[in-house]
């Protein structure tokens, strides 16, 4: 029974209508099988068991007393309770039998204690976490509890090192990084058109003008004039774009207002430009109304993508539904403040309407143009009329003439910050997309250098603000320090996808496609670890606590999403920006091989720092983010470490039950890939190893790429083999030697006996560590100290640093 304090809280969070989704889809279920009650649900059977359950379980942690009563174990709440009892039932290590009184009370409606008395029943019989003991002895303490420490590692777009993103090896991956598109999601057109203004008035104007005459534009019983037979695209696109200069003319006379200029481009034939390998698109809106079939058009210029099949067959995840998220990517990629991206396909005269956002992608029905013709006049119009905030770009980079700001609270006082330029943008739909600009603060005469990182994460993550904070505070070197973090709010509520970006849009109601070929199972191999996480901003406005106060769509969940065993319906993301006081340059851009040398062995004391002062493990060591700063006006680290977005506290007891992360494969410790350890300290030194091996491989000089080498499949191959790849690569000096020989650039071959010796003592005995040695972090700055020292006393050295 709840004690007098848990009975409060229950009385002070109704679950009122909180359970009434769950409700309906459980009678329509029970419903189409001819079923009743709550003993029917082992005639569901097999995973509609499972399903069931899990919306229960999803239903009750959006409710919230869930984070407000008290645990039942070792959690921080109730909420962390039902995370576990999620797992449970996903994972099938739980008796149905158990939840059966739970799901009696709540369709029988019983009062709020009697329910909640059942939730802490049922979770009182999980088995969650039950660690199965490993069939062998472990080598040494990293390999303890690894599958409960670690969270799946997700393979993603963004995480490409010098790669020539060709086709054949991005689509998998892609497929991957968006995993199920739900369709036909009820709402849709309403979330994302609706609040076009006048556009459903002047809609139904200007179709009613295309039916009028004799000879109209549009008839009910054949559709369209002009429609191709066939729907070839070359005679689709040309049916398409002087229909739309129509559909403007009327609309003008209907509602003569000044409205964004903007038309439709195809080019089917054309790339596009601003991408890494060749992208052409099949047509979409731009923002120049003088752009013709003969204009060169930038992925930034492209506002609404489309893409175009003859068949109407094509209407699937493998074809045109793939096609549109390639150039989702594109778009997300060369605009750097764009949050989301709308976009249709037609597939013969099939159109559907999408939304690609950090969590993948939603679409509406389908509906046929020639049938619908009302429905097509709305969505071309509202294309042509939507907002830049409509369209998905974001209301807190303010753009004022020539100068671009965001604005901050800190300190009680409002902060301008002008944004110099954009230093890195993730090239991806789904993940955290990480974008950076360089910045100073206005009123600053020394426009002292300042880094404004955005990126979305789970909820459930810590946050990287907060760990940054507490590194700064312990005195922690060669890490970015600290300045400001926030939640950033957009319409006065946190920056989510469920709730901010998706509308609150209830997906689960939407029809699911699981397709083979955009459904890989999930990566068994390279896991990595997560935390939990808080805080918030307002677009323009923003503040240090979430924005409770802000209203939510009326069907709507909270932002919270569930453990990793909870899948991407229930996922949600936050933008959360962070600001740092130290800025520079990624270490392959080192003016030197010897300050290269240093950076790298810089860059291994800020991490030692980290470790040691601050408990915490970085988990993501790649040449981006390693910096290096030789610019003598610049205060900042002369070399250091950014993005703690994957760091973790050494200490931590498990993982936080967030879906996944991604980082830079390339760079991953063997045993990393694999999946089987712990993360340590030791993993985090190996990656400082490949990157010094990547970077003498790629680069011929202080930034310059030699563009795609053998080792480009690195970003492709399973973690299992690109694994079995690196222990066979360091295994045996004499094929090392030989292999880095060949594959380091000429610029680079002196730096060879320092690599092998750092493989040396990297791996012990030709193979992975298998005990952990904090004595690794002098050895191999000492290595690299040498080497740098070598490299200053030759001759060759002394010219080149002239």
């Amino acid at each position: 029974m709840a004690d007098g304090s848990s009975l409060e809280v229950i009385k002070a969070n109704p679950i009122s209508k909180g359970l009434n989704a769950f409700l309906t889809s459980f009678e329509s279920t029970c419903r189409d099988l001819g079923i009743s009650g709550p003993d029917g649900l082992h005639n569901i059977g097999g995973e509609g068991t499972k399903n069931c359950l899990l919306d229960l379980i999803s239903a009750l942690l959006v409710l919230p007393a869930s984070r407000s009563l008290p645990s039942k174990g070792n959690n921080i709440n109730l909420f962390g309770d039902l995370l576990e009892l999620s797992s449970a039932i996903n994972s099938g290590n739980f008796n149905t039998k158990h939840i059966i009184p739970l799901l009696r009370a709540v369709l029988n409606n019983e009062p709020d204690e009697v329910i909640w008395n059942n939730v802490y029943a049922a979770v009182t019989a999980s088995t969650a976490f039950t660690i199965v003991k490993p069939t062998t002895p472990p080598l040494s303490a990293p390999y303890l509890t690894a599958s409960f420490q670690q969270t799946p590692w997700q393979h993603n777009t963004g995480s490409f090192a010098n790669s020539t993103e060709h086709r054949k090896y991005v689509d998998g991956v892609l497929k991957e990084e968006l995993g199920q598109l739900y369709v036909e999601v009820p709402g849709f057109f309403d979330a994302y058109f609706g609040s076009v203004l006048g556009l459903k008035s002047v809609a139904q104007a200007v179709f009613d003008k295309c039916k009028e005459g004799d000879n109209p534009l549009y008839q009910e019983e054949g559709g369209w004039q002009g429609w191709p037979e066939g729907a070839r695209e070359r005679d689709v696109l040309s049916w398409f774009a002087p229909l739309t200069g129509q559909l403007l003319d009327f609309a003008a006379e209907s509602q003569p207002v000044s409205r964004p200029r903007r038309r439709p481009l195809a080019q089917p034939h054309q790339p596009v430009q601003g991408s890494t390998a060749d992208r052409k698109l099949d047509v979409g809106f731009v923002d120049d109304p003088s752009a013709c079939v003969d204009s060169k058009c930038h992925w930034s210029q492209i506002l609404i993508p489309g893409e175009l099949k003859s068949n109407p067959s094509a209407d699937i995840a493998s074809k045109a539904w793939l096609d549109l998220g390639r150039y989702a990517r594109e778009v997300l990629a060369a605009q750097d403040s764009r949050r989301f991206v709308l976009g249709f396909t037609l597939c013969g005269s099939l159109m559907r309407l999408w939304e690609f956002d950090r969590l993948g992608g939603i679409a509406s029905a389908q509906f046929d143009v020639n049938e619908d013709g009302l429905q097509f006049v709305s969505a071309v119009l509202g294309f042509l009329w939507m907002n830049e905030e409509q369209l998905g770009f974001d209301p807190t980079i303010i753009t004022a003439g020539d100068k671009r700001y965001i604005e901050i609270e800190r300190d009680n006082h409002t902060e301008r910050l002008i944004i110099d330029k954009v230093m890195k943008r993730v090239p991806c739909v789904a993940g955290r997309a990480t974008t950076c600009w360089k910045a100073y603060r206005e009123g600053d005469n020394t426009r002292a250098p300042l880094v404004i990182k955005d990126s979305w994460q789970y909820p459930e993550r810590e946050e990287e603000g907060e760990l940054l904070q507490e590194a700064t505070d312990k005195g922690v070197v060669n890490v970015a320090r600290y300045y400001h973090h926030e939640t950033v709010c957009v319409g006065g509520q946190d920056d989510d996808i469920r709730v901010n970006v998706r509308r609150g849009l209830d997906i689960t109601k939407a029809k699911y496609y699981r397709p083979e070929s955009l459904m890989p199972p999930p990566s068994t191999a390279g896991r990595r670890v997560s935390r939990i996480g808080r805080s918030s901003s307002v677009a323009g406005r923003k503040r240090s606590s979430s924005c409770t106060g802000a209203p939510l769509p009326p069907t709507k969940r909270t932002c919270s999403s569930s453990p990793t065993k909870g899948g991407r319906a229930t996922a949600n993301r936050v933008r959360r920006r962070v600001i740092v006081r130290d800025y520079g340059k990624a270490i392959y851009k080192a003016s030197s091989r010897t300050s290269l040398l240093g950076a790298l062995e810089s860059c291994i004391e800020g991490y030692e720092s980290l470790h040691t002062r601050a408990g915490m493990l970085q988990c993501d060591i790649s040449p981006n983010n390693l910096m290096m700063n030789e610019e003598d006006d610049n205060p900042s680290w002369r070399a250091f470490l950014i993005d703690l977005d994957l760091a973790i506290k050494e200490q931590r007891e498990k993982s936080s039950g967030a879906r996944g992360k991604t980082g830079t494969r390339a760079f991953m410790a063997i045993g990393v890939l694999l999946d089987d350890e712990k993360h340590s300290f030791m993993h985090d030194l190996e990656s400082f190893f490949w990157v010094l091996f990547w970077i003498c491989i790629h680069y011929d000089g202080p930034g310059r790429d030699i563009g795609v080498t053998e080792f480009e499949k690195w970003n492709y191959v399973s973690m299992e083999e690109l694994a079995d790849l690196k222990a066979g690569l360091v295994g045996r000096e004499r094929r090392f030697l030989n292999r880095i020989n060949k594959a380091f650039t000429p610029y680079y071959w002196p730096l060879i006996p320092c690599v092998n010796k750092l493989r040396k003592v990297v791996f012990p005995m030709d193979k992975p560590w298998e005990r952990e040695d904090r004595t690794l972090y002098m050895r191999m700055k000492v290595i690299l100290q040498e080497a740098r020292e070598n490299l200053e006393g030759s001759i060759e050295s002394q010219q080149e640093d002239k």
